[in-house]
C-alpha cells in the first residue's frame, strides 16, 4: 500500500470514529468535594517574601539546591530573585513572586499546584497518569505517563511542568502537596512547617475558609472580601486571601464551572481517539523507517559510487605521472650516456691521435735541432 493511501485510509477511519453518534457523554454532576480533604490557605498579608517555603520543598521532596540546578538559580536566602516573575519548573515545584500593587503596597504571592477539585489535568489525562485523591491532593503517576502533555495545556493555572532536558525518561512534575513523603507520615507540608510567619495554614478544606472568611471579617480595609479558589473551576485545596484584588497577583479570572464539565463532550471521543492512535502511529513509524532505510541505502550507493570514481580517477592520474616521471627519467639517463660516450671518445682521440703542431713551433724546433748538430 502506498503511504498516500495508507494515511487517507487511516484518515477516514479516525474521523468516522470520532463523529457524533447517538450516544452523548455522560453528564458530569456537581461535584463539592471529599468532606475530609485537607488543604492549604495562602495568606498574602502575612506573607514577607522570605522564600524559606521554596527551600522546604526542596528538600521535603528531594529536590536539588539552586547551585545544583541545570540552569544555576540564586540560593534561597537571596531575596534579589524575586525582582523577577518566576515559574515552577521539573526541579522546583514552587516559587514566590513579588508584586507592586496599585494601591502600593509590595504583595507577595506563593505559586504551585493549587489542587483542584476537579483537576484539568486528570480530566485531559487518558492513562489516568493523574489522580486526585480523597485526601485532597492531586498526585502524578510517573509509571502510567505517555508524555502527551495534555495536563499542560489543560491546567488554567499553567502549573505543570516538563523536563525536556531528559532525553531517555522525560517526566511531568508539580507539587503534590508532600503526599509521599510527608501526608503519609502525619507530617505537616516541608513549606507549611517551614514558614516563619504562618502565611500558610494546613487543614481540612472546610475548615480553611472558616479561618479565611473569620481573618477577612476580623479585619476590615486589609482584606479583599474574597476567596480565591473557594469557587474557581469548581473549587481547589489550595486557597488564597489577598490585601489586594487576586488579579493582580496574576490569579486568572475563571468561572466556576469545573473542567470535567467543560471538557465532557470532546473527552467523550478520548477513548475511540486512543484506541486509532497507535495504528496511525505505526503506520507512521513504518513509512519513517522504510524511508529511512531506503535513503540510507541510497547514501551508501552514492557514497561507493563517489569512492570508486575517485579511486579510478586517482589511479589514472598516478599512473600518468609515473609514465612521465618513467620518460623523464629514460631521457636523462639517454643524454647522460650519450654525454659519457662523447666524453670517453674525445680521451681517446687526444690520446692516440695528437693533433699536428703549427708551422712556426715546427721551424722554431728545427733550427733549434740544427744549432745543436753544429
Amino acid at each position: 500500500m502506498k503511504r498516500r493511501t495508507f494515511l487517507s485510509f487511516l484518515g477516514v477511519s479516525g474521523v468516522a470514529a470520532v463523529l457524533p453518534t447517538e450516544g452523548k457523554a455522560a453528564p458530569v454532576k456537581d461535584f463539592a468535594g471529599h468532606p475530609d480533604a485537607v488543604g492549604v490557605l495562602h495568606d498574602s498579608v502575612r506573607c514577607i517574601g522570605c522564600r524559606k517555603c521554596e527551600a522546604g520543598c526542596q528538600r521535603a521532596n528531594n529536590l536539588p539546591m539552586p547551585a545544583q540546578f541545570k540552569k544555576p538559580a540564586k540560593p534561597f536566602d537571596d531575596l534579589s530573585e524575586l525582582d523577577k516573575k518566576r515559574r515552577t519548573h521539573f526541579q522546583q515545584y514552587t516559587v514566590v513572586n513579588k508584586y507592586e500593587s496599585s494601591k502600593g503596597k509590595t504583595v507577595f504571592k506563593k505559586f504551585q499546584c493549587n489542587h483542584c477539585q476537579e483537576p484539568a489535568c486528570a480530566s485531559a489525562c487518558f492513562v489516568k497518569a493523574f489522580v486526585k485523591t480523597k485526601e485532597g491532593p492531586v498526585i502524578y503517576k510517573p509509571n502510567l505517563c505517555v508524555g502527551c502533555r495534555y495536563c499542560m495545556i489543560a491546567c488554567p493555572f499553567y502549573v505543570p511542568t516538563y523536563d525536556y532536558d531528559s532525553a531517555l525518561n522525560p517526566l511531568v512534575y508539580k507539587c503534590t502537596m508532600c503526599y509521599d513523603t510527608r501526608l503519609k507520615k502525619g507530617l505537616l507540608p516541608g513549606c507549611v512547617e517551614i514558614c516563619p510567619k504562618d502565611a500558610l495554614t494546613f487543614g481540612k478544606r472546610s475548615d480553611l475558609i472558616k479561618v479565611a472568611r473569620k481573618r477577612i471579617m476580623d479585619n476590615p480595609g486589609l482584606y479583599v472580601d474574597e476567596i480565591y479558589g473557594e469557587t474557581e473551576m469548581g473549587g481547589a485545596n489550595w486557597l488564597y486571601i489577598s490585601p489586594v484584588a487576586h488579579k493582580e497577583l496574576d490569579q486568572p479570572e475563571l468561572g466556576k464551572t469545573s473542567a470535567p464539565e467543560l471538557t465532557s463532550g470532546a473527552l467523550g471521543s478520548v477513548a475511540m481517539v486512543a484506541g486509532i492512535w497507535p495504528v496511525l502511529l505505526g503506520g507512521a513509524y513504518f513509512i519513517s523507517k522504510r524511508r529511512e532505510k531506503q535513503a540510507a541505502e541510497e547514501r551508501d550507493a552514492a557514497v561507493r559510487a563517489a569512492v570508486a570514481e575517485t579511486r579510478e580517477e586517482a589511479e589514472t592520474r598516478l599512473n600518468t605521472a609515473l609514465d612521465k616521471a618513467a620518460k623523464e627519467k629514460d631521457a636523462e639517463v639517454a643524454r647522460e650516456v650519450k654525454k659519457t660516450r662523447e666524453e670517453t671518445a674525445r680521451e681517446i682521440e687526444a690520446k692516440y691521435n695528437p693533433p699536428e703542431p703549427e708551422p712556426e713551433e715546427a721551424d722554431a724546433e728545427t733550427e733549434k735541432n740544427t744549432e745543436e748538430d753544429a
